[in-house]
C-alpha cells in the first residue's frame, strides 16, 4: 500500500513555523494561503518573536500552542532548521513540509545535515517533504500550504519546479483543467517523488498524475509505480538528451543515452512522455475523462483544403493513420454534402459551412459514427463565424447562430459516442469552441496539438510492466573474455567450442578437439576487431598456427581462445546488451549486431530482466525486422531462439548487479537455434 501520507495532504491541526508579515519572506506567503482553510483545521502561526501576524495572534514557539500539532510547515533559517523539526516532533507532528534550502544542494555537508534530520523523522513515525521545496496544496482536503492559489480540478502535480506549476495554471485554463493536489519535491530526503506517485494513485479526487523530474533518484521504482497507478501519469523531464556521463566501454554504452533509458521506463510503464509544458498540457487535455481510441484511424474533418492537408499530415507525424474512407460512408457523406465537397479523407466541406452551419454536425456525426474510423479530427474556421458576430459574440448573425447550434449539436453526438473527437481551430476562444470545450471536447489553436492529443488517446505497443529484478547472484570475480562465456553458458547461451591456448603446443592441441574452419581471438581486448585481434575462417592447422604467430608477434596478448567457426550462411547478427544505469538499473538494448552496430543504430531499449514475450516484441519492432522473417530468397531465421537468447543474457546482468556493462555481439540467429559469437563485459 505504500506510505502513510494521510498527515501529509489532511491533517487534524496545521502550523506555519516562520509565519511573518514581512512580503519578502516565503513564511508570509505561506500563513496567507494556510488561513484560507482556518475554519477545515485549526492553523497556528509561529514567529519567535510572537506578537500578531496577518492580524492573528502568533506563538513564540510550537511549545507554546499548547496542543498537540499534526503538520508542521517549517521555513525558517538553515541554522535553526534542525531544532524546529525536533521541536515539531516532540509536539507530536506526524508530518513536516520542509521550506527551508541549505542542505544536500550546497554539498557534503549540507547532505549529511539532511540526512541526520530525515533519519530523526523516520525514527519519530512522521514524514517529511523537502527540504529545499515550496510547499504543497491539496484543493480536495482545503490545505494550502504553498504561496499560490491553485484552481481546482483532477490532475496532481508533483514537481521540481514552482514556476512551472504557475505556467501550467496559465495553460490549464482554457481546457478546464485545474488541481486535486500540488508538491513541490524538494531534495525528497524523506517522502519521495514514488511514495507521492503511489499516494496520489489510490487519492479518489486524482485521475491524472502529472510530473516534473530533472532528478528521478530510483528511476526503477518509479517506473514500477507508475506501471500499477492504474491512472493516466504523464511525464516532463529534463536533460534527457544528455548521453551517459560514464564513459562507456562497450557498444551498449556507447549507444545508450538518458533519452533512450527515460523512454525505455516510460513505455514499459505506459508513462506519456513529453517534452515540454505545452505538450504536457495537451496531454492531459485529451485523456481528460475517459474516452481512449479503439485503434489508430483518424477521420478528418476541414473546411478548407490547406487545414486538412496540414493536419492529415500532422496525425501521420504524430504516428496515427488517414485511411481512405470506404464506399457506403462515402456515400453519406456525398448525400449530406455538396458536389465540390470532397469525402475520402480528409473531408473538406469545400465552403460548405457558409451556406450552411449545420453540415460540420452532421459531417462529425457520420465520421463518428463510420465503423472505419476510431476518432475525428475537425480543422480550419470553425469558430469563425461567432467570432466575427460582434468580436466574440455580438447581437447574433445567421451564420453565428448556426454555428452555436451547430456546436451544440457536435457536443451531443460527442457525448453519444465512446470515440474521441479534438478540434483544431483558428478562433479556439470563440463561443462555439467554448461550447465544445464545456462539453468535453478539447479544442487547440495549433495543428499538431490536435494531433498529438489524438495520439495520447490512441492504443500504443502494450505497457508491459517492470519485471523485477532477481535476487542479486555470486558476484562475478573477474571479466575477461572466457570468465564471462563461461558464465553465460552456465546462464543457458550457447556458445561455438572454444579452447583458451598460450602457446603453439596447446593450440595444435586444441585442432585435435575440433575441426575447422577456425576463429582466433586475443584475449586482452575488449573491442578485438577494432585492433586486429580476431582471424575468422582459418581451414585448418596450418592457417590456425600462422595467425597465430602473424598475431602474437604484433599483439604479444597473455592468451588466445581457438574457437570453432560459425556457419554464417543464413543467419542474422544481432546486439543484445545491458548497461546499468544509475537511476534506471539495468537497461537491456537489442538491434541489429555485427561490426556495424553503432554504424546502423538499429536498436531497441527496455528496462531488463526481458522476458521472452517483450523479447520477441523487441525484435519485431526494429527498423530491420522484416530481415529476420527472410528476404530475396533467404529463409527466415529462428526468432524464438532469439528471444530466448535474450532472455537469458538480461537475466543473467540484471542477477550481477557488479556488471556495469555487458553485451553479446554478435548472436548469430540461424534458422534453427541462435549462437553467441562474442561476448564483453565490463565490471563497475
Amino acid at each position: 500500500m505504500g506510505r502513510d501520507l494521510s498527515a501529509l495532504f489532511d491533517p487534524v491541526s496545521v502550523a506555519v513555523v516562520g509565519a511573518s508579515d514581512d512580503p519578502a519572506k516565503y513564511g508570509h506567503a505561506i500563513a496567507a494561503q494556510a488561513i484560507r482553510a482556518d475554519g477545515r483545521r485549526p492553523v497556528h502561526l509561529v514567529n519567535r518573536r510572537g506578537g500578531t501576524v496577518l492580524g492573528r495572534t502568533a506563538a513564540p514557539s510550537l511549545s507554546a500552542i499548547g496542543e498537540p500539532v499534526d503538520l508542521a510547515v517549517v521555513s525558517v533559517p538553515a541554522a535553526g532548521f534542525e531544532d524546529a523539526v525536533d521541536e515539531a516532533l516532540r509536539c507530536g507532528a506526524r508530518a513536516i513540509v520542509a521550506i527551508t534550502a541549505g542542505f544536500a544542494e550546497t554539498g557534503d555537508a549540507g547532505r549529511a545535515r539532511q540526512l541526520a534530520v530525515a533519519e530523526r523523522v523516520r525514527a519519530a513515525g512522521a514524514v517529511m517533504v523537502g527540504p529545499n521545496c515550496l510547499g504543497l496544496a491539496d484543493n480536495t482536503t482545503d490545505l494550502f500550504l504553498a504561496s499560490d492559489t491553485f484552481t481546482p480540478g483532477g490532475v496532481a502535480l508533483l514537481s521540481q519546479s514552482g514556476n512551472l506549476a504557475l505556467e501550467l495554471q496559465l495553460r490549464f485554463r482554457p481546457h478546464g483543467l485545474g488541481f486535486s493536489r500540488f508538491v513541490s519535491l524538494g531534495n525528497q530526503a524523506d517522502v519521495t517523488l514514488v511514495d507521492l506517485l503511489a499516494d496520489c494513485a489510490r487519492h479518489e479526487g486524482t485521475h491524472a498524475i502529472a510530473v516534473y523530474a530533472e532528478d528521478f533518484a530510483d528511476g526503477r521504482a518509479f517506473a514500477e509505480a507508475a506501471a500499477v497507478a492504474g491512472k493516466p501519469v504523464v511525464l516532463l523531464t529534463a536533460g534527457r538528451g544528455d548521453a551517459s556521463a560514464r564513459s562507456a566501454q562497450s557498444h551498449t554504452g556507447a549507444l545508450t543515452t538518458s533519452a533512450d533509458v527515460v523512454t525505455a521506463a516510460c513505455r514499459d510503464a505506459g508513462v506519456e512522455l513529453v517534452a515540454t509544458p505545452r505538450e504536457l498540457t495537451v496531454v492531459l487535455a485529451a485523456l481528460n475523462g475517459a474516452r481512449r481510441a479503439a485503434g489508430r484511424r483518424v477521420a478528418v474533418l476541414t473546411d478548407g483544403g490547406g487545414h486538412g492537408v496540414v493536419a492529415a499530415d500532422a496525425v501521420e507525424a504524430a504516428g496515427l493513420t488517414v485511411p481512405e474512407l470506404r464506399e457506403p460512408t462515402q456515400r453519406h457523406l456525398r448525400e449530406a454534402l455538396w458536389e465540390q465537397s470532397a469525402v475520402a479523407n480528409p473531408v473538406d466541406l469545400a465552403g460548405m459551412g457558409e451556406q450552411d452551419p449545420g453540415s460540420y454536425a452532421a459531417t462529425v456525426a457520420a465520421l463518428l459514427a463510420a465503423e472505419e474510423t476510431d476518432a475525428v479530427l475537425m480543422t480550419g474556421y470553425f469558430g469563425g463565424y461567432a467570432a466575427a458576430d460582434g468580436g466574440l459574440g455580438g447581437g447574433g448573425t445567421v451564420l453565428a447562430d448556426g454555428e452555436q447550434a451547430a456546436a451544440r449539436l457536435i457536443a451531443d453526438r460527442h457525448r453519444a459516442t465512446a470515440k474521441p473527437l479534438v478540434v483544431q481551430s483558428m478562433y479556439p476562444d470563440s463561443p462555439s469552441c467554448r461550447t465544445l470545450a464545456a462539453a468535453g471536447i478539447p479544442v487547440f489553436d495549433a495543428t499538431e496539438d490536435a494531433a498529438r492529443a489524438l495520439a495520447a488517446t490512441a492504443p500504443g505497443a502494450p505497457h508491459t510492466g517492470v519485471t523485477p529484478l532477481p535476487r542479486p547472484a555470486p558476484p562475478l570475480r573477474a571479466s575477461g573474455y572466457m570468465e564471462t562465456r563461461r558464465a553465460l553458458e552456465e546462464a543457458g547461451l550457447a556458445f561455438p567450442a572454444a579452447r583458451e591456448i598460450h602457446d603453439e603446443a596447446e593450440l595444435l592441441a586444441a585442432t585435435a578437439e575440433f575441426t575447422g574452419p577456425y576463429v582466433l581471438k586475443a584475449l586482452h581486448l575488449l573491442h578485438k576487431s577494432d585492433a586486429g585481434g580476431v582471424a575468422l575462417g582459418l581451414a585448418g592447422p596450418d592457417e590456425l598456427l600462422a595467425a597465430f604467430r602473424e598475431m602474437d608477434a604484433r599483439l604479444g596478448a597473455f592468451a588466445y581462445s581457438v574457437e570453432a567457426m560459425a556457419d554464417l550462411t543464413d543467419g542474422i547478427e544481432l546486439i543484445v546488451g545491458v548497461n546499468r544505469d544509475p537511476r534506471f538499473g539495468p537497461v537491456a538494448m537489442v538491434g541489429l549486431g555485427g561490426v556495424l552496430a553503432e554504424a546502423l543504430h538499429d536498436v531497441a531499449f527496455t528496462l531488463a530482466p526481458v522476458p521472452a514475450d517483450r523479447a520477441l516484441r523487441l525484435l519485431r519492432g526494429l527498423r530491420t525486422a522484416a530481415l529476420l522473417d527472410g528476404v530475396r530468397g533467404r529463409p527466415p531465421v529462428d526468432v524464438e531462439a532469439a528471444a530466448a537468447a535474450i532472455e537469458a543474457i538480461t537475466a543473467f546482468a540484471a542477477a550481477h548487479p557488479e556488471i556495469a556493462e555487458i553485451e553479446v555481439n554478435p548472436l548469430l540467429v540461424r534458422p534453427r537455434g541462435a549462437l553467441a559469437l562474442d561476448s564483453r563485459a565490463v565490471l563497475a
